[in-house]
């Protein structure tokens, strides 16, 4: 496979040309925008596997960005921003991103972060769950591992990369309960850690685009004090 193409989207240009030399060290391509309309206008032209884009940024912003992008694509955008408040990446996550990190940040955490989103973007597969079956149904959802489409009663519904693997891995086991420290460790590969308000955003998400009433789900439902499950019917 081609190596992956990333779209670093910062003003700063030093930084900008910081994560450009860590990111060709480790094989990647990228390409690079000073802001969020230059970034919008990259992604016409170039085909991005991943972007890493700041939130503070002239014309337009990090989070009205990922707001444009969402609209068309669902590739992993991991969001950048010298805000470290929970608040700050909720509204991240909320907006559509897949992940937060928060500057100055660890080079080495830097790369697993875009190690970990590629993975799930461009190698999509089983992650050791019961059923191994490429399509997975339950009531009016389905999920088709090979062609990564979901649909709901039939009509095709956009998930991003993170939002199908926990969809895959919760419909690969239904009816089980996975509290959110066991959802973080399996969807994002890594150590959880606090996670619980990261996986609540997504949770949240997902029920607004697959339930009819997201307030009184019928599929993805809250065992309280516990965790998630899909109901299987």
């Amino acid at each position: 496979m081609d190596k992956a193409r990333i779209l670093v989207v910062d003003d700063d240009k030093e930084i900008a040309n910081a994560i450009d030399k860590l990111l060709t060290m480790e094989g990647y391509e990228v390409v690079k925008a000073y802001n969020g309309l230059e970034a919008l206008d990259a992604l016409v032209v170039n085909n991005i596997q991943l972007i890493l884009l700041d939130v503070m940024m002239p014309k337009l912003d990090g989070l009205s960005t990922t707001m444009k992008i969402r609209e068309k694509k669902n590739i992993p955008i991991i969001i950048l921003s010298a805000k470290s408040e929970d608040s700050d990446k909720i509204l991240g996550l909320s907006m559509g991103a897949d992940d937060y990190v928060t500057k100055p940040f660890n080079p080495q955490e830097l790369v697993a972060r875009v190690k970990s989103q590629l993975r799930r973007y461009m190698y999509l597969g089983d992650m050791g769950n019961a059923s191994t079956s490429s399509l997975l149904q339950t009531g009016g959802l389905c999920l088709n591992r090979e062609s990564k489409e979901f649909t709901v009663d039939g009509e095709g519904v956009r998930l991003t990369p993170t939002e199908f693997k926990m969809m895959e891995l919760l419909m690969s086991n239904l009816g089980m309960v996975f509290s959110a420290e066991q959802i973080y460790e399996k969807v994002w590969e890594e150590e959880a850690y606090s996670v619980e308000n990261t996986v609540m955003v997504h949770i949240r998400r997902i029920r607004e685009k697959i339930e009819i009433n997201p307030k009184e789900p019928k599929y993805l439902k809250v065992v309280w004090g516990i965790g998630y499950k899909i109901e299987k019917y």
